[in-house]
């Protein structure tokens, strides 16, 4: 992925320290500890600010694809996990603050389906599929796909970090099942995240992974990086689980309406398949998500069950809030996106800036 622009003094400090690589000093990995947490105590907005969404989303992205030029020795720096851990701490606090749970239903697979269905049938505020279906210019068609971009052209990378953390057996093998459809059952061409790379090239917009992430604003990176968080650390399989159920439980019939909005724009199948595709897909996930992975895991491990529904509350809570302040946007004729170039930092600027700071480039 391109390496994105700062957007403070905590993710300039961090690029700094991903540039100079093993070569970083101990002074430029104190002064990232020490901004670190002047960011967190300066800004109690964890879920919306940019320059914490950014760093974070950074110190996730080592673990993924990697970022250009980074050495990928970067990943497992334990000075990059500590800050990561403090960062991630106030992030999950954050969340939990600001995220309702439901009751707790018996730890039995219908009853835990049947409490996900009622959370995800319910009144979550504004509807973006509703809006892009009836009233969305090419204009707001195009920053949609963009905002999508930062998790769709990686699309279930985030849950697949679930696989080697759950038990073997029913809950397992649903999520197995869930992502093998998500990866185009062996047909790359078949790919989610390469259907909706396809559907973005039809409106001209480049393909590339994490090439909008500047205009990506910090509540896009706050879905992604809950994820990521939920994924990548064991002790909360549960909410990663949790998490999955909702995404598809609330995916068929929004990915009716955005398949409506574009068709209604003049686009033909080539742009439209992504959401048909996820029409009929994900009304079968819901199912298997709902009762084998959620409902599966919650009878295997009863202790888990607060944080199954507490991810899936998760998704549904963050999508609410972006889908509000991105339907402001448009209903005020103003764009959704972050003022800001999408094509990443020049690395001359921070190769100058790690020279100053006395490591060679």
């Amino acid at each position: 992925m391109l390496v994105p622009a700062p957007r403070g003094e905590l993710s300039a400090s961090l690029l700094n320290v991903l540039h100079a690589g093993p070569q970083a000093t101990a002074a430029m990995y104190g002064q990232l500890d020490e901004t670190a947490a002047r960011a967190l105590a300066a800004d109690p907005d964890v879920l919306r600010s940019d320059d914490l969404q950014l760093t974070l989303f950074c110190l996730y992205e080592l673990h993924y694809s990697g970022l250009d030029g980074i050495d990928p020795d970067m990943e497992w720096q334990p000075e990059l996990i500590r800050v990561r851990r403090v960062i991630e701490a106030a992030f999950e606090a954050a969340l939990r603050r600001t995220v309702p749970v439901p009751r707790a239903p018996a730890p039995e697979a219908e009853a835990v389906a049947s409490t996900l269905f009622r959370l995800a049938a319910e009144d979550h505020g504004p509807s973006v599929s509703r809006f892009i279906a009836r009233h969305a210019t090419t204009d707001q068609l195009r920053e949609f796909l963009v905002l999508r971009s930062i998790y769709q052209l990686r699309e279930a990378d985030p849950h697949s970090w679930a696989i080697p953390r759950l038990p073997v057996g029913r809950a397992k093998a649903a999520l197995v099942e869930i992502q093998a459809d998500e990866y185009g059952g062996g047909r790359p061409e078949r790919m989610h995240s390469h259907l909706f790379a396809r559907t973005m090239a039809g409106l001209d917009l480049d393909t590339r992974y994490g090439y909008y992430l500047d205009q990506a604003p910090a509540l896009v990176l706050a879905s992604s990086n809950a994820m990521s968080l939920f994924g990548m650390n064991r002790r909360l399989r549960g909410c990663i689980a949790g998490h999955l159920a909702a995404f598809e439980m609330t995916s068929s019939i929004p990915n009716s309406f955005y398949a409506r909005g574009f068709k209604r724009a003049g686009y033909g199948p080539d742009v439209t398949f992504y959401f048909d595709e996820h029409v009929e897909a994900d009304a079968v996930h819901e199912q298997i998500a709902a009762r084998d992975l959620a409902g599966g895991l919650a009878e295997s491990e009863p202790e888990l069950l607060e944080d199954i529904l507490f991810g899936a509350s998760t998704v549904l809570t963050l999508d609410a809030m972006l889908g509000e302040e991105q339907l402001a946007a448009w209903k005020e004729g103003r764009s959704a996106l972050r003022e800001a170039s999408p094509t990443g930092i020049d690395m001359q600027t921070l190769a100058a800036d790690a020279a100053a700071s006395g490591v060679p480039a």
